[in-house]
């Protein structure tokens, strides 16, 4: 099997269940495979809804590491489209012209530094300064605040060998919480002063809700944009004539990207909590109980995806739930859409071919299932063009 190859681990129990099952912290998890049945699970926010107590809906469950609700991502409708309505305007902003030539910037002086590199271990070197520095433009802060993020690795809430890491989320929560008051006493034009100054349904917003807000950007984007760009880079490794085709036909870049955001799944998947007794799949839920709504699953179902275990650059038709479904599609999507498509442009036009040195694969264990989501660390050399 290729290095860069991700399996489909939900196949069998997809095709004969529809649904699987999985023990998180005793809080079990009914998982929804299907692509129609997720679709279906996720626009039903009445029976399964997001707004539980704050931390539940994750997988694994945070609810032992905060207690600040994530706005608008754990807040149901209607209070939720009031929320939305009001940031979804600035994670707009990296379709603006000067917000692309900053990460196109950002992207190629990095890309040009691996380049003068014999090994470059790319989630730690390559993903994670992505990721770090190019959140510096969606918070519109200080390129150089990004060495501390950097520093801090590629998990927010998650330590090695410790999957929540209460200790850690503190430095984010304690970071975050005198950002505010630096914005409180200084304002300028950046995140935390955009929501200070902002009113929902003719309120001002509360500490505790622009915090929630902040968490969401810091922690929502973090590991997934990791795992995209780490596995596309692999990806390429492994298959030279993808990055050749990239260079020669760049019309198809936003179909590559989405295909292989498909393909990978950055997140597994998103829980949601019961609100009566029902069924998925023909399966008793209880109310109270939590399912999950399985991406990675669906993005690999057969019945919507012709090869849906092959990455086709140019598939044309590609309803993938990578990002979500219905209201709380990812706010962020804008952004790691940018990034990827930036990226893969830079690559197309600077690297001739990748070279896989060595690795080590990141395998979640979701009990009956054990599903690679990316690499622990993987050494590679990139060679120019």
């Amino acid at each position: 099997m290729e290095k860069s190859a991700l399996p489909d681990s939900f196949e069998e129990a997809r095709i004969t269940k529809g649904y699987g099952k999985m023990n998180d912290q005793d809080d079990p998890v009914t998982m929804v495979l299907g692509l129609k049945d997720v679709r279906k699970c996720a626009h039903n926010w009445k029976t399964f809804q997001s707004g539980a107590a704050p931390g539940r809906i994750v997988v694994p469950s945070e609810v032992n590491i905060r207690d600040t609700r994530q706005i608008p991502f754990e807040v149901d409708p209607p209070e939720h489209k009031d929320f939305r309505s009001l940031v979804e305007p600035w994670f707009k902003r990296p379709l603006e012209e000067r917000y692309m030539a900053s990460l196109t910037e950002q992207i190629n002086a990095l890309v040009d530094e691996v380049l003068t590199l014999d090994k470059v271990e790319v989630v730690e070197e390559f993903s994670l300064k992505l990721q770090s520095r190019a959140l510096t433009l969606l918070l519109n802060i200080p390129y150089e605040e990004s060495e501390l993020w950097i520093s801090w690795g590629t998990h927010v809430f998650r330590s090695e060998g410790n999957d929540l890491d209460g200790d850690k989320a503190k430095i984010l929560y304690d970071y975050i919480d005198g950002k505010i008051c630096m914005a409180m006493q200084n304002p300028g034009d950046d995140l935390y002063s955009m929501l200070l100054a902002a009113t929902v349904d003719g309120k001002k917003l509360t500490r505790e809700e622009i915090k929630g807000i902040i968490i969401l950007t810091f922690s929502g984007g973090r590991d997934t944009v990791i795992n995209a760009v780490t596995n596309s880079i692999a990806y390429f490794a492994e298959h030279p004539e993808s990055l050749k085709r990239l260079a020669e036909e760049p019309e198809i870049t936003g179909k590559a990207v989405e295909e292989l955001i498909r393909y990978f799944s950055p997140l597994t998947h998103m829980g949601r909590v019961a609100t009566e007794d029902t069924q998925v799949c023909e399966h008793a839920v209880k109310a109270d109980t939590r399912i999950s709504l399985c991406w990675a699953s669906a993005n690999r179902d057969a019945k919507v995806f012709e090869s849906p275990n092959e990455v086709v650059l140019d598939r044309k038709l590609n309803p993938h739930v990578a990002f979500g479904f219905s209201h709380h599609n990812c706010l962020g999507a804008t952004h790691a859409r940018q990034i990827m498509n930036i990226l893969l442009k830079t690559l197309a036009d600077k690297v001739q071919s990748i070279d896989i040195i060595d690795y080590k694969e990141n395998i979640e264990d979701l009990d009956q299932f054990k599903r690679k989501v990316g690499y622990d660390s993987i050494n590679v050399t990139f060679n120019k063009k």
